[in-house]
């Protein structure tokens, strides 16, 4: 059965770039503070209003399409993954399609947070080596800047977060040796309250309300405890799982590529792993947690420093809410 790889890659931040000490004048933080915390130096917010995770899409797919050499017309479906779609319905999926001029295609979206994309990638995997599609356009978008509570209230949690997105075409690979080697995918709905957002919610009557808004329940909140202890236990676990499912050991990769969460969760996961700080990919001191975007922007710097070549051996790991985790091994 024929592996699917990824084609191409490209990704897509908004212009306006805010530094801590922008967010140091809302709240009450500082750039030490933040950095010391997060690792994180700036990030990029929607310039205006009216742009949504669709929007900033477009741009993302277009370069993903000119590194693959591919034509937007070969694209057989869309795989959407954010927590910020533009609305709660229709999917942004079904938006991007329309944007990108590819009326009847496909479009599924995937709410798996900041594992979307390695969630995505499974489905694009499964579907390419089936047969079902030869050419999957794999996306991560997101717009978090209009759903943070930028006061001291949610500042914990204000600080972490960007807008961007990322896209892969998925196709099939040349040859066995090369393409996803492997992909394992987890969930524990034991820590949904440690990381999610309460408000509005269909369990409720009316799904928002007044007294919701008045206590900030429409706005993130995170016990950055758990989290933290979370996804430095099940990143290098679900690591060394992929690693194993591909007859593989850490010595054999060239790059890990994990979600952008947090510096030092991605240094923590490294050092647990044993690799060498150089081979760990970090872009979170300019853009911040994109959630589902993460690994592919990622991926996309990776490739214009040129640290991705013919035969570089990739592992992927993520962690999210839900709590959701994945990761996976790709040989280029």
């Amino acid at each position: 059965m024929t592996r699917s790889t990824i084609l191409g890659v490209g990704s897509y931040v908004p212009n306006k770039v805010v530094t801590n000490d922008d967010l140091a004048k809302l709240m009450t933080t500082s750039d030490e503070w933040i950095q010391q915390r997060s690792g994180i130096k700036e990030r990029r917010f929607i310039e205006e209003d009216g742009i949504g995770a669709s929007d900033l899409a477009v741009p993302a797919c277009e370069r993903a399409f000119e590194h693959a050499g591919v034509k937007k017309e070969e694209i057989d479906a869309i795989i959407f993954a954010t927590l910020s779609p533009d609305y709660n319905f229709p999917g942004s999926g079904c938006l991007l399609g329309h944007k990108l001029g590819l009326p009847g295609v496909p479009a599924l979206d995937v709410r798996n947070q900041c594992s979307g994309f390695l969630y995505g990638l499974s489905v694009a995997d499964a579907w390419v080596r089936a047969g079902m599609y030869e050419k999957v356009l794999l996306v991560g978008s997101e717009v978090h800047s209009t759903g943070l509570d930028f006061t001291d209230r949610g500042r914990d949690v204000a600080v972490l977060f960007g807008d961007g997105a990322g896209a892969a075409v998925v196709g099939k690979s040349n040859d066995d040796d090369h393409g996803l080697l492997s992909i394992c995918l987890h969930a524990d709905g034991v820590g949904a309250e440690h990381l999610w957002v309460e408000a509005p919610a269909s369990k409720h009557i009316p799904r928002l309300t007044q007294e919701m808004l008045d206590e900030a329940r429409h706005y993130p909140k995170m016990k950055g405890k758990q989290v933290f202890r979370w996804a430095t236990e099940k990143m290098p676990e679900v690591a060394n799982e992929a690693l194993e499912k591909a007859g593989l050991t850490i010595k054999d990769v060239d790059l890990l590529v994990p979600h952008q969460a947090n510096m030092r969760i991605n240094q923590l996961v490294g050092w647990r792993l044993e690799m060498d700080e150089e081979k760990v990919v970090h872009n979170i001191e300019k853009f911040g947690n994109t959630t589902a975007a993460t690994i592919p922007m990622a991926l996309d710097r990776a490739f214009q420093e040129g640290r991705i070549q013919d035969g570089t051996l990739v592992l992927y790991a993520a962690f999210g809410a839900g709590y959701t985790w994945a990761g996976g091994v790709m040989r280029f």
